[in-house]
């Protein structure tokens, strides 16, 4: 049998819970900023590791078959980094500022893109006939100049952030310096 003194403690501690279910709930903008630039770290080296290595290959005199597998492989690991940046983004959550679900979302749906850029590649690269190799060639330009664009049109610019608080915190934590 429930009391009038079980009644009330049990409506507190609800309403207490609802009450700080409700109030922000998001991270600080200061460890939002940490947790998306400790995930964007990494990948940033990786993307700027494997431009490099696709450079050398477009340049390198080797067979188209070789030069298909390298690049496939490029596209492969461009794209598996961009899903783990990605996977660490959301795994920050959202930002506790105005508007903090409208930015996760965005930099969430610029990662979305970009992992979505490289598949194109990987699965251009993939179909291009490596038997004439001037036709190869001329197909990887293709495939590397579609995969700039879309690059390109999911690209995500922080200095537009609409929030103080997370440009601040975007240019005072170490993690994104």
């Amino acid at each position: 049998m429930r009391t009038p003194r079980m009644v009330s403690i049990t409506a507190v501690l609800t309403s207490f819970l609802l009450l700080s279910a409700g109030c922000g709930g998001g991270a600080t903008p200061q460890a939002w900023a940490s947790a998306v630039c400790q995930a964007l770290g990494p990948w940033r080296t990786e993307i700027s590791t494997l431009t490099t290595r696709a450079q050398q290959q477009m340049s390198a005199e080797t067979t188209p078959s070789a030069a298909q597998e390298n690049l496939a492989r490029l596209f492969q690991g461009a794209r598996d980094a961009s899903e783990t940046a990605r996977q660490g983004v959301e795994r920050a959550g959202v930002p506790d500022v105005e508007d903090g679900e409208s930015v996760a979302k965005g930099f969430l749906t610029s990662l979305e893109g970009v992992r979505a850029a490289y598949d194109n590649a990987l699965t251009g690269v993939k179909a291009l006939d490596t038997t004439k190799a001037d036709a190869f060639y001329a197909g990887v330009e293709q495939v590397v100049a579609t995969l700039d664009t879309e690059y390109d049109k999911t690209a995500l610019d922080t200095s537009s952030l609409k929030s103080e608080e997370l440009r601040e915190a975007f240019d005072q934590v170490p993690e994104c310096r």
